[in-house]
């Protein structure tokens, strides 16, 4: 039996956690997760840092393909990540309905957190969001930078920030109230996927796990973790 190590972005871990458990009794395979924000997988990957698997979005899986870094066969879809807000459990929710709700409720917060932009691509995305919604400036100070995966979720659960902005698999907390997606019109849905590494020393295994987390059965804990079908 093998000992997989799965580099993965923190999307799916709270998904990985529940479903894990299961695939390691059936198998007899052990699964060691390396869970990060994208800019540090990506510097993983750059550096050779071993993986049986690597979960991200396809978009960058699709660019490691190309280089012969992941495999084609195997690969999976595990479904759409959109950009969710949350408030501390029991808060008023603002009104998120279109792109100058979403403005004021920012401007009326007295501080708001997301990932740091280039960390991870909701980070990128909420940057230029406040940009091109002119508040840039006026933001200045309210802004806080951290990634889920790093505390940003304990900083809305704590109150220090009013909203949190996140993939809305990284935020379903019972200390959260989810207010919900951002408009259409700003939003940036993800679609996370996985692909077995070129390198892998036990491909048959780390397909076997792809395989597993992807069975139509269990889609109903992909989807009660924040994941919505793939396309």
């Amino acid at each position: 039996m093998s000992t997989l190590r799965i580099l993965s972005g923190g999307a799916p871990q709270e998904i990985f956690k529940e479903l894990t458990p299961q695939f390691e009794r059936q198998s007899g395979h052990k699964i060691d997760y390396v869970f990060a924000v994208m800019s540090a997988l990506r510097e993983k990957v750059a550096a050779g840092e071993p993986a049986d698997v690597l979960v991200m979005p396809t978009n960058i899986l699709d660019g490691y393909e190309k280089d012969g870094l992941v495999r084609r066969e195997g690969r999976a879809v595990f479904g759409l990540v959109s950009i969710n807000a949350v408030v501390r459990k029991g808060s008023p929710k603002p009104d998120l309905s279109n792109p100058d709700r979403v403005k004021d409720a920012m401007l009326k917060a007295r501080a708001i957190v997301h990932a740091t932009p280039g960390e991870t691509p909701s980070g990128s995305h909420m940057g230029k969001l406040i940009e091109t919604l002119g508040i840039a400036e006026a933001m200045k100070g309210k802004v806080i930078h951290r990634s889920a995966l790093k505390g940003g979720v304990e900083l809305v659960a704590s109150g220090e920030a009013e909203i949190g902005f996140y993939p809305k698999s990284e935020v379903m907390s019972d200390k959260l109230s989810l207010i919900g997606p951002l408009p259409p019109a700003i939003q940036l849905t993800t679609i996370y996927g996985a692909a077995v590494t070129a390198k892998s020393a036990a491909a048959q295994a780390a397909a076997a796990v792809l395989a597993f987390m992807n069975d139509p059965k269990n889609r109903a804990v992909w989807a009660a973790g924040g994941f919505d079908p793939p396309p």
